[in-house]
């Protein structure tokens, strides 16, 4: 019997990247063990994000209102949640994903048993794209208040690049932290009991568009993450 996996792209102003994310993903050869959809969220685009979408076969969720990164992912996972796929896994719109790497998330899974699985740049070997230096301090900073928080040394604590199983699928349907939510919701699985796991992936650069945290609104960022991870400590602390 076939598991289903349903690939969940969130994307806001992706006309540039997307075409060949897509089409990557039309040619990736998944194990046969796997029955693999694809969904795009487009979160209100200005540009033609939804018109490429079109040109593929996937399934297009257009979003009548900009729900933030939080939101368009939550949506996602709703949508796995209600057609019972049996793992969910996020992939940025812009392409720094490679479709390829999608079966390391999903080995990694089978050989842990985990409930969530982390793409990370950061282990290994360390090849790949790594990000900017301001960057790299920024997710070394987020890895030491997660491990603060809950005790688990995740390396990539930003990384959009994850699998969800079924029990992570129903945790974060219910709730999904908003706006930059990676560094958050893993104290929101932590909590739950969830099993976290990080292995290494290749990642890219932006294949096209421009990122939503500049450099100003990385100071905005940060700050603003660290008080809902510190919130979502205390308030799944009894839970």
């Amino acid at each position: 019997m076939q598991e289903k996996v349903l690939l969940i792209l969130p994307c806001y102003n992706e006309e540039v990247a997307l075409p060949g994310l897509l089409s990557e993903l039309s040619i990736t050869r998944f194990p046969e063990n796997y029955q693999v959809d694809v969904l795009v969220v487009n979160d209100c685009s200005k540009d033609g994000t939804a018109q490429v979408a079109r040109r593929f076969q996937v399934t297009l969720v257009d979003l009548p209102m900009n729900l933030g990164i939080g939101g368009a992912v939550q949506t996602g996972i709703q949508y796995a949640y209600r057609n019972g796929y049996h793992y969910a896994i996020q992939l940025d719109g812009d392409g720094q994903h490679p479709p390829n790497q999608i079966p390391v998330l999903l080995a990694a899974q089978k050989q842990h048993k985990a409930d969530v699985v982390i793409g990370s740049r950061f282990v290994g070997n360390g090849d790949g794209f790594q990000s900017s230096l301001i960057r790299r301090m920024g997710i070394r900073y987020f890895h030491w208040l997660n491990r603060l928080f809950t005790g688990n040394r995740i390396f990539d604590c930003t990384s959009g690049f994850r699998l969800l199983n079924q029990k992570a699928i129903a945790l974060a349907a219910a709730y999904y932290p908003d706006e930059y939510p990676e560094p958050e919701s893993l104290i929101l699985f932590s909590k739950a009991g969830c099993t976290i796991v990080e292995v290494p992936v290749l990642m890219r650069e932006r294949q096209g568009g421009a990122s939503s945290i500049g450099k100003t609104a990385s100071v905005y960022y940060s700050l603003k993450v660290t008080l809902s991870m510190f919130f979502t400590f205390i308030r799944h602390s009894n839970s």
